[in-house]
């Protein structure tokens, strides 16, 4: 065994729960960012190894790791040059399964980021066709001839900003990228594409993870005439996908992503997970007005993806008691069937807290009531501590958006700057030498170590909050019911094998009071600081103060 490729050693996960993911929580970890074991001021899937027993004590059911994939890091791993190495500045395989195997003995599934709609210009198969369209590869991405007057094929937009097509002078065509230049799309139509995207898949099955976070799940497929996309009207506009100054939101994204044919091709994806048995996928569906629609689509019967989700909790807008009404009642039309995946951080944002200026107090009624939605959970690195946006400097900005549009919008380095662990070092315990992102001196003194000391802090409520939920399986794989918005409270009933629980959550920082339903209710969860109806029989809730009652037979 010892002399084998370690790229063609198997490894199978002990996962035999085929429904593990149905009201999972699944903790992102940006791998840049998380630990640096080695001193180079990187994160890498060591330094992950060496914190997932902090990972495990959360309570959680699962990582999804943002892509470790060999790269030339133009998108910081979003740009996939090799889908079946590690990166070096990484790690190697060999670390990989060493992440596989110290995971799954603390009980943790292993979920990794598949980018599967485009790769790196320095892939082997876009080098190959970028040189000739006469060769095996030549159609394997999106070529198209130039209009007559040599203007590119239609009136595309890449969300990182300008035309979604550069020309490439060897082949005399425009190539599609609906991100960076950099990233040219992969052209879905050619089902020699698509079989060696699901040979990729299955190699990392066979290494032993346990599923997927699929990037940019609806932009596979683009239209094969390529046809212009409409115009949006000002009133039409909507800011949740990329920034208000990106010229991006001025058109109905038609015809470049959202295609049918999508349907096929993850009924097909979904297919080879079934052979793995307990394996479960979910999509990022990044659309400003179509999001819970192509979530319900994506996510309907048995065929396709077991979650997705959309950017609805993801958006600057507030939310208010009022807009998570309307969000479920819309996702309750369009998916009936389907499941969500919650998330009010990640990556590609900026950190809830700040989003939303959220007060202490406020931040622990948000995961209370994040972990009394019907769906799945995501969780990002740091929300746990409640970190704030980090401020980067114009210098040190590494994300190649936010130098783009600054300083309108400042991009995604202020949600991936190193993860904190100790206030005493400089760094936050995070690496040795200068990292790849500075720290924030604010956010260590939300550190790891600061808040395991203090039986106060939020970590410790983010850990009863998950484990309230584990405790009630209605809250994980329950229906919800009687949704309502009353003022600034907010109120459900969860309801699972004969039980029901009432959650309310007052999202304001003034007292506020509201009618019990009928019946007898027992409160529970005085741990998240939940309250039971008074005297009175109705529910006086303190500021950013939740209610759980068990209703009794």
């Amino acid at each position: 065994m010892s002399n084998m490729d370690p790229k063609a050693m198997p490894h199978r996960s002990g996962t035999t729960d085929a429904d593990w993911w149905r009201g999972a929580v699944i903790y992102q970890i940006y791998p840049r960012s998380y630990q640096d074991s080695n001193g180079d001021g990187i994160g890498d899937l060591l330094g992950i190894v060496s914190r997932l027993p902090y990972v495990a004590s959360l309570g959680v059911d699962a990582i999804w790791i943002s892509p470790f994939f060999t790269s030339p890091m133009k998108d910081f791993g979003y740009d996939v040059s090799d889908y079946c190495d590690v990166d070096p500045m990484f790690g190697s395989l060999a670390d990989f399964d060493a992440l596989v195997d110290t995971a799954h003995k603390l009980g943790l599934k292993v979920m990794i980021d598949l980018v599967l709609s485009h790769t790196s210009d320095q892939h082997p198969w876009f080098q190959e066709c970028a040189h000739s369209r006469e060769n095996e590869k030549c159609d394997w991405y999106v070529w198209a001839d130039p209009k007559p007057d040599g203007t590119a094929p239609n009136n595309w937009l890449s969300i990182f900003g300008g035309p979604a097509w550069t020309w490439e002078p060897r082949r005399e065509q425009y190539y599609l990228h609906n991100f960076l230049k950099s990233q040219p799309d992969l052209n879905f139509h050619n089902p020699k594409v698509q079989d060696a995207l699901l040979d990729v898949t299955r190699f990392w099955l066979d290494r032993g993870v346990d599923g997927f976070r699929l990037d940019t799940i609806n932009f596979y497929f683009a239209d094969k005439e390529l046809r212009d996309n409409p115009p949006l009207s000002l009133e039409e506009r909507n800011d949740t996908i990329a920034p208000r100054v990106n010229p991006y939101n001025h058109q109905q994204h038609l015809h470049s992503k959202n295609q049918p044919e999508n349907l096929d091709f993850l009924k097909r994806f979904r297919s080879l997970l079934d052979e793995y048995g307990a394996r479960a996928a979910v999509g990022e569906v990044g659309d400003a007005q179509r999001g819970l629609e192509i979530l319900g689509e994506y996510t309907a019967g048995d065929e396709h993806m077991q979650m997705c989700y959309a950017f609805e909790f993801l958006s600057k807008d507030p939310l208010t008691a009022e807009r998570i009404v309307d969000v479920l009642n819309r996702l309750d039309t369009a998916a009936p069937d389907g499941w969500a995946c919650w998330a009010f951080s990640n990556h590609d944002v900026m950190r809830h807290v700040s989003r939303w200026n959220l007060s202490p107090a406020a931040q622990r009624v948000f995961i209370a009531m994040m972990i009394s939605l019907r769906g799945s959970l995501c969780l990002y690195q740091g929300e746990e501590l409640g970190l704030h946006e980090a401020d980067v400097a114009f210098e040190d900005l590494q994300d190649p958006y936010g130098i783009e549009f600054w300083p309108e919008f400042k991009g995604r380095d202020g949600c991936r700057t190193p993860m904190v662990w100790t206030e005493s070092n400089l760094n936050g315990g995070f690496s040795e030498a200068k990292p790849w992102l500075p720290v924030s001196h604010e956010h260590l003194h939300h550190s790891v170590e600061a808040q395991e000391a203090d039986p106060a802090a939020l970590l410790h409520h983010y850990r009863r909050a998950l484990a309230f939920r584990k405790a009630h399986p209605l809250l994980l794989k329950g229906a919800h019911n009687d949704l309502l918005a009353e003022d600034d409270i907010l109120s459900f009933t969860r309801t699972h094998d004969g039980k029901t629980m009432f959650c309310a959550f007052n999202l304001s920082d003034t007292p506020s009071t509201t009618n019990m339903p009928k019946g007898n209710w027992t409160p529970v969860g005085a741990e998240l600081g939940s309250t039971g109806p008074g005297p009175d029989g109705k529910l006086h809730l303190g500021p950013w103060q939740p209610c759980f009652a068990l209703k009794r037979k």
